[in-house]
């Protein structure tokens, strides 16, 4: 079961993450989905983290979900996945729909004071175009885990076809 708080993790959530991440967390905003027992299985992150464009907006911290996405990277699916979206215009056009919710998802979580760094330091330009984990070239497939991340969060038809496919969503509790 997905639980989507958007809120601010509790100390024993940010411990869960700094073990999920191997580091301390930096440019957390919220957690965007956790799961039935409150383990955060993505955060939502800042624009702007240490001064530069954090390309991700929804980061997968989920140790399963890591490893259970990795293991069907790794069988060559971007390719396959690639192939589609280059064959099947209704699913590119699913694709496209996909990035262009999550542009316009980060923006609506920008406070004003955000949106103010993100003009000052030259990065609108920047995060209005690049799509899903700060890909540019939105005909492809850069990485699984920021699409599942959205798909938790969102509207991804990678995400979605990776449960229907391989029923990524079952390995949760």
């Amino acid at each position: 079961m997905v639980i989507r708080p958007d809120t601010m993790p509790n100390e024993h959530q940010l411990t869960l993450i700094a073990q999920q991440l191997g580091r301390p967390p930096r440019g957390i905003e919220a957690l965007a989905a956790t799961d039935g027992e409150g383990t955060p299985l993505v955060l939502r992150m800042a624009p702007i983290v240490d001064g530069k464009p954090f390309p991700t907006l929804y980061w997968l911290s989920s140790d399963v979900l890591k490893v259970v996405i990795s293991r069907i990277e790794a069988s060559g699916v971007i390719k396959e996945l690639e192939e589609r979206l280059h064959n099947d215009s209704d699913f590119l056009a699913a694709y496209h729909r996909s990035h262009d919710d999550y542009v316009a998802t980060r923006w609506r979580y920008m406070t004003e004071v955000q949106r103010a760094d993100v003009e000052r330091l030259g990065y609108t330009k920047l995060l209005n175009t690049r799509g899903i984990g700060g890909i540019t070239n939105r005909d492809q497939v850069r990485c699984l885990h920021t699409q599942y991340a959205h798909h938790l969060c969102g509207n991804n038809v990678i995400g979605q076809w990776l449960d229907e496919h391989y029923g990524v969503a079952d390995c949760l509790p």
